[in-house]
């Protein structure tokens, strides 16, 4: 396993390159066109894209919390995970590759936050969601300057992808407690995806593997395959 150590604060300089600047490179260029120069990212997920803010979206009091809300939704059942065995894998355009216990994760700041989970099915639920934030554990994987997308690949078999510029966003979590207790096994445990700016299928549950990349590949998520939008954000 890579040694990790606790990460101190991103520097104002990486914030810069990855959430400010980096994004509006990414946005007008890499989001919207694939290598070859063709459109690839249609008007309104550009304008998502355009439009995300690396600051905190308002969240909720703990009081507002609607636990019988969040319907519980799987792409294949809920696959069998020892924890004490677990190990998450960060991969790809990364000068430090990591292979994370989750004693490993749990050592690291922990952030809670309560947000709204919405679904395009139409639903939405307020949950609290505690974890480590996606940028600390980049921050220890160090991506190199080429660094645009990062794919998430979990134990069921389900994928996704998102912009560089969402995984860092601060309230973008890999989260291992809801509503304050440990996360159930079928909500995703012992890793899911938790953030207020994506829509509910683009937060992967039972995730195992970060794979950071340069650029999209064919197949970009379950059901952006099936023809749902790609940038889904909030």
């Amino acid at each position: 396993m890579s040694e990790i150590s606790k990460p101190e604060n991103i520097s104002r300089r990486q914030l810069l390159q990855w959430a400010g600047a980096g994004l509006l490179v990414n946005v007008a260029g890499t989001l919207l066109y694939d290598p070859v120069g063709r459109l690839s990212m249609p008007a309104n997920e550009w304008l998502q894209a355009l439009l995300l803010s690396p600051q905190p979206t308002p969240e909720f009091p703990i009081s507002t919390i609607e636990p019988e809300q969040l319907i519980i939704n799987s792409y294949r059942g809920t696959p069998s995970i020892d924890p004490t065995r677990f190990q998450l894998k960060i991969s790809g355009t990364v000068a430090n590759p990591l292979s994370l216990k989750m004693t490993d994760i749990q050592q690291m700041p922990l952030t809670s936050m309560v947000i709204r989970q919405v679904c395009v099915e139409g639903w939405a639920a307020i949950v609290q969601w505690g974890g480590v934030r996606l940028r600390d554990l980049l921050t220890l994987a160090q991506p190199l300057p080429t660094a645009k997308y990062v794919y998430f690949q979990s134990a069921d078999g389900y994928y996704e992808s998102w912009d560089l510029a969402s995984v860092i966003h601060p309230q973008t979590l890999l989260a291992y407690q809801m509503n304050g207790k440990d996360l159930p096994k079928e909500n995703g445990a012992p890793l899911r995806l938790a953030s207020p700016i994506k829509l509910g299928y683009k937060q992967s549950k039972w995730v195992t593997e970060v794979i950071v990349t340069s650029q999209l590949l064919p197949k970009r998520g379950y059901w952006e395959d099936l023809g749902y939008e790609w940038f889904a954000g909030l």
